[in-house]
């Protein structure tokens, strides 16, 4: 492809985007076609909308993914799509409370219960879907799994009462919120688009320094979410390291030690390198104390 070619298809990509016009490829139409055959389809889209997008895909060839690929045993896969997904999106579009009933953990039953929704979120480790909303009579904020959702139906709120409470809401998230950089080793730099894909679940930010050709993630995570981070620094091994975070590196260095502690007995006399060595090459132990101490 020449120069004025590359120009010519970057005007064009820009005018569809200032348009709001997406181009699809043949390979994408044909991906569309074979997941919109998937039974939470019907509960994803609208019949009318699904309706359209069947015909608009008729004549695009089928990808029969049962003869080309062989899916090994597994334990059963949770649904990925709720059916309450929808009408609560359109509840927190138009500002709507809700009056919800739901089973607890003991398994009693609340009924009738009226809140605002604040937020849908999906948990990586439990796959399960839930909704984050403010119990306006306990004035508590809760966190409910959509499948212990049993009934639900909108609530018009008092004037202004949807809106100070998401505000109040705001500002407790951004207050537990946390963030940390994380360095990807120079010798791994081509593994970066599997690093990423071990946090695209949390807010990151990619940068990277010619002079010292060093790729760093900087996340934003919420404080609960700080062990899973951990579990995915721990699964990516030599790959990255933690430079900044007090946590994070205090509780990485402190599982290394208790590692070390268990397993570091003195190497047998034959030349090899001892593994306190090798381990204490990448773990930098920090001076701070550990928090809350």
């Amino acid at each position: 492809m020449n120069l004025f070619e590359k120009i010519f298809n970057y005007q064009m990509i820009s005018r569809l985007e200032e348009s709001g016009v997406v181009a699809l490829t043949s390979h994408e139409r044909t991906w569309l076609k074979s997941a919109l055959k998937h039974p939470a389809a019907e509960e994803a889209f609208a019949a009318d909308t699904l309706a359209k997008l069947h015909s608009l895909l008729e004549e695009e060839a089928d990808l029969e993914t049962d003869s080309l690929v062989t899916e090994k045993a597994k334990s059963p896969d949770k649904q990925v799509y709720h059916p309450l997904l929808r009408p609560l999106r359109r509840f927190m579009r138009e500002g709507q409370g809700i009056r919800l009933s739901y089973r607890i953990r003991n398994g009693r039953t609340m009924e009738s219960q009226s809140g605002i929704p604040y937020k849908l979120e999906y948990s990586m480790v439990k796959k399960e879907w839930y909704l984050l909303w403010y119990h306006l009579r306990n004035r508590m904020y809760m966190a409910t799994k959509l499948g212990n959702i049993l009934e639900l139906e909108a609530e018009a709120p008092a004037d202004g009462v949807y809106e100070g409470i998401t505000a109040k809401l705001d500002q407790s998230v951004r207050l537990r919120k946390e963030s940390s950089v994380i360095e990807v080793v120079r010798t791994y730099n081509r593994e970066l688009s599997r690093i990423l894909y071990a946090f695209s679940c949390f807010e990151k930010e990619v940068s990277y320094d010619d002079e010292s050709d060093l790729y760093r993630i900087r996340l934003t995570y919420m404080r609960e979410d700080a062990e899973y981070i951990l579990s995915k620094i721990r699964f990516l091994g030599m790959r990255v390291k933690v430079v900044e975070g007090r946590h994070l590196r205090w509780r990485m260095a402190d599982s290394s030690a208790r590692a070390l502690a268990r397993y570091g007995d003195e190497p047998e006399d034959n030349g090899s390198t001892s593994p306190d060595t090798e381990l204490e090459k990448h773990i930098e132990t920090p001076q701070a104390s550990a928090p809350g101490s």
